[in-house]
């Protein structure tokens, strides 16, 4: 039987370090095998080339996704989203997955959520729900919801929240 492949996605050291346990007990079990794609801040040199740490603590970095552009006005963000999608849609060809892992809300993510959806890939959320009105990442998360078939919350509350947006 051949292992089932889970593809995570990580485009920030901070979300990185809430992923890398799961990626470790990932990794140690012999019925998945671990797909790592990098992109967004840990590819720019201007906030350190972070995927560095990610292949220090041992991990494999299967793709390495360009897509942010030196700009964070709307045109940017939108023309990076484009980008990542594109960049994303070739990891997934290449990978073929069993499942992505998504932490969160950042546009980087709201991107490979899209490509994954549309690979019919299922996505695994995590930190759903939460709330940060008056801000881009309150319908990024939620998109990201919506197109996501596993839903990991960390309270009652988000389960709520996450519950009545799959619902409307």
């Amino acid at each position: 039987m051949s292992k089932r492949k889970i593809c995570i996605f990580t485009g920030t050291r901070a979300e990185y370090g809430l992923l890398r346990p799961l990626m470790e007990e990932i990794k140690k079990d012999d019925e998945l095998q671990l797909q790592i794609i990098a992109s967004g801040m840990h590819l720019s040199p201007e906030f350190g080339l972070t995927f560095k740490e990610i292949e220090k603590d041992g991990f494999n970095i299967d793709e390495k996704v360009e897509m942010l552009l030196s700009s964070d006005t709307p045109a940017g963000i939108s023309k990076s989203i484009g980008l990542g999608i594109i960049g994303y849609a070739d990891a997934l060809s290449r990978l073929k997955p069993d499942m992505t892992v998504i932490l969160g809300d950042r546009f980087e993510a709201l991107a490979f959520a899209i490509a994954s959806f549309i690979y019919r890939t299922p996505i695994a959320h995590l930190y759903g729900g939460e709330a940060t009105y008056g801000l881009i990442d309150e319908g990024i998360r939620h998109s990201i919801t919506k197109m996501s078939y596993l839903h990991f919350t960390s309270t009652e509350e988000y389960r709520k929240r996450v519950i009545q947006y799959i619902l409307i």
